[in-house]
């Protein structure tokens, strides 16, 4: 029993919006998949809090990100059009990358749940906002493509940043790990932010009014009211 099984590449292909999303969520969670497995080793070591502050950090963190994002999304609903959405996603990529460096100046245990806080509020305002505008922009008829190219390309650079941080963190120390992490974050705001006509309306181009026409073919308001 033979069973064929063809792929045309061309019908892989996704929207500009949709490539410039999953680049965006690769070099977000590319650096944050370098911390993620991590940072309960940073804690005990660096910090030197117990293994309670350990999951209390993580509670902080989902608490505050859950707490947040449902009304940040009722607010960006009551909104029609995409520019709140588009100022929230730069927003929050902004202070996840600052949260991250931040990281490097904790000392003690009050620090680590404030930047942890911080942390959740970022991913409490990437979350809606991210998923708002890439919904209204999936590509008719390739919804599950285009979510699932999403979910493979974090999936696949979280795997690979995380060796790369132990790596890393092994041969140079925590510090290099938080530092790439905060520029890849910030890089995928910068990046969004270079393509903003993909994203927010365009100008409207308004056409002046011709008080006199100079036309010999088309007559002129005084010529009409004498016809």
């Amino acid at each position: 029993m033979r069973i064929n099984i063809n792929i045309n590449f061309k019908n892989l292909s996704v929207g500009r919006v949709i490539k410039f999303f999953v680049l965006s969520d690769l070099f977000l969670w590319g650096g944050w998949g370098l911390i993620n497995p991590l940072l309960a080793l940073f804690i005990t070591q660096k910090v030197h809090a117990s293994f309670f502050v350990v999951g209390s950090v993580y509670s902080v963190y989902w608490i505050t990100k859950s707490v947040i994002q449902i009304p940040v999304a009722v607010f960006l609903d009551k909104h029609p059009g995409e520019k709140d959405d588009f100022y929230a996603l730069i927003s929050a990529l902004t202070l996840a990358g600052f949260a991250a460096i931040l990281f490097l100046t904790v000392r003690s245990t009050l620090e680590l749940y404030l930047v942890t806080f911080l942390q959740g509020i970022a991913f409490g305002l990437y979350s809606p906002s991210w998923n708002a505008i890439f919904s209204r922009h999936l590509d008719k008829d390739r919804y599950s493509l285009d979510w699932s190219l999403d979910s493979t390309t974090i999936g696949i650079v979280s795997g690979v940043a995380a060796f790369i941080g132990g790596f890393l963190s092994k041969n140079f120390g925590f510090n290099i790990v938080f530092i790439l992490t905060g520029f890849l974050s910030l890089g995928s705001s910068l990046m969004l932010l270079s393509i903003p006509d993909l994203i927010l309306p365009k100008p409207t181009i308004r056409v002046p009014f011709i008080y006199k026409n100079t036309s010999k073919d088309i007559p002129t308001p005084v010529e009409i009211k004498k016809m």
